[in-house]
């Protein structure tokens, strides 16, 4: 396969998207938090996989962790772009606030507002854990491979979980109380 993708064969990029896409999407969700970026980072990390298809070495493993590492840059890339655009957008004047009932019913879901609460919570580990976080709990790639993908050593990888899951633990919010404290 990696000498296939190295050639360009668009066959291999195919069965690549196939065995990778979802675990693409569902890593970039968790990072950011959203499905539309989510989305997009999928369309650039293959456009980025293709782009730099010269740079896969010949021998290795399975090519996910790679693509996972480009995928993490790509979400950074798309996150910092984000704040940016939020910045530009704190800069103009506010409008006059009007009821959104969309948020009303919004909030009521049981399911947003457990993703929310998650996602509060990795947003206040650092990025390097919160990356590292994700790749190994959510994206269950092992140390070696979380490694690979952000192009870091083993034992950073272990500091940083480590750091990762006692931050998560001192932030975590039980979803009772949560819940409360939306009514």
């Amino acid at each position: 396969m990696r000498h296939r993708v190295r050639a360009g064969d668009p066959a291999a990029f195919g069965e690549l998207f196939d065995v990778g896409a979802r675990r693409v999407y569902n890593h970039a969700y968790r990072l950011l938090g959203d499905w539309s970026a989510a989305e997009d980072t999928v369309s650039l990390t293959f456009l980025e996989a293709w782009r730099g298809r010269n740079r896969v070495q010949p021998e290795g493993g399975p090519l996910v962790p790679w693509l996972l590492g480009i995928a993490t840059n790509v979400a950074r890339n798309l996150a910092r772009a984000r704040r940016r655009h939020a910045a530009a957008l704190d800069r103009l004047p506010q409008p006059r606030d009007e009821p959104d009932f969309a948020d009303e019913v919004a909030d009521k879901i049981d399911v947003l507002n457990s993703a929310r609460a998650a996602q509060q919570a990795l947003s206040a580990l650092r990025r390097p854990e919160r990356e590292v976080f994700a790749l190994c709990v959510y994206a269950e790639l092992d140390y070696v491979a979380t490694a690979e993908a952000l192009d870091i050593p083993v034992g950073t990888v272990r500091s940083r979980l480590s750091r990762a899951r006692a931050r998560l633990r001192d932030v975590a919010v039980p979803p009772v109380a949560a819940h409360e404290e939306a009514w």
